[in-house]
């Protein structure tokens, strides 16, 4: 979860697919899933600049308090969403924050103050989809698990039947479920993964058909050409324009 305080915008996989998230300080982005993403700060300045928190989901911690909590209506939930942040929520934040200045309070007072956020969540709109979280027999953690494949193959050949066999569901069954999950098909995703890869590789000054052939691709015209399609130039032009882009103000994701 992030709450910030002040505008962000959070690209969620390639550009062609039009995934745009914008928030601002009234709201906050929680994520499920661990997706391919890029942000960027589009409001910030020497008197009001860009701070942000952010909080790891504890599956085990949410998963206690599920019985304690009011059971939102089912759905098919998107492994993440931007969310109002709630008066209560934003106390819970500051509970939490608070600790900084008393260090010696942390071991004892920290996993309180968590579980009164996490506890705050469970009861806003995203209930549902944290739910779903705590749950190995999910549908989103039978997706998560076809994605940390990905994430650790994903310079390799993909085959849809067996990501489907890793997640546990039929073919078709997994097309949806991935899709309505990550606003992707698996092949998209793959490529997302493939191309910041190469995108990292090639900031740390890694030639181009190098950096094509280390995340999977066989062909470096065709990496030029969906480098090009996902960050708008090709891989050459891309990076002195990252380069000469204040430090902080792009990030891979």
């Amino acid at each position: 979860m992030l709450p910030n305080d002040l505008g962000r915008a959070l690209q969620v996989g390639p550009p062609l697919l039009d995934r745009v998230l914008r928030y601002d300080p009234a709201c906050s982005f929680i994520a499920s899933l661990d997706l391919p993403a890029s942000g960027c700060v589009i409001e910030a300045s020497p008197e009001k600049p860009f701070v942000a928190v952010s909080l790891t989901l504890d599956r085990d911690a949410l998963a206690a308090l599920i019985p304690e909590t009011p059971h939102p209506a089912d759905g098919d939930p998107a492994g993440f969403a931007v969310t109002p942040v709630t008066p209560e929520m934003l106390e819970a934040w500051d509970h939490l924050i608070a600790l900084l200045d008393a260090p010696r309070d942390v071991p004892v007072l920290a996993p309180l103050r968590e579980r009164e956020i996490l506890y705050r969540l469970l009861q806003g709109p995203q209930g549902g989809m944290l739910r779903q979280i705590a749950r190995d027999d999910s549908r989103l953690s039978q997706v998560r698990r076809a994605i940390q494949w990905l994430q650790a193959h994903f310079d390799r050949k993909m085959r849809i039947d067996m990501l489907a066999e890793i997640a546990g569901m039929s073919v078709p069954s997994f097309h949806r479920h991935f899709k309505a999950a990550t606003a992707m098909s698996p092949l998209q995703f793959q490529k997302s993964l493939r191309l910041q890869a190469a995108r990292r590789l090639l900031a740390i000054h890694a030639e181009a058909s190098r950096a094509a052939y280390a995340v999977g691709y066989e062909s470096a015209s065709q990496f030029s050409r969906e480098y090009a399609r996902m960050f708008g130039a090709p891989p050459s032009r891309d990076i002195e324009r990252l380069r000469g882009t204040d430090e902080g103000a792009v990030a891979v994701i």
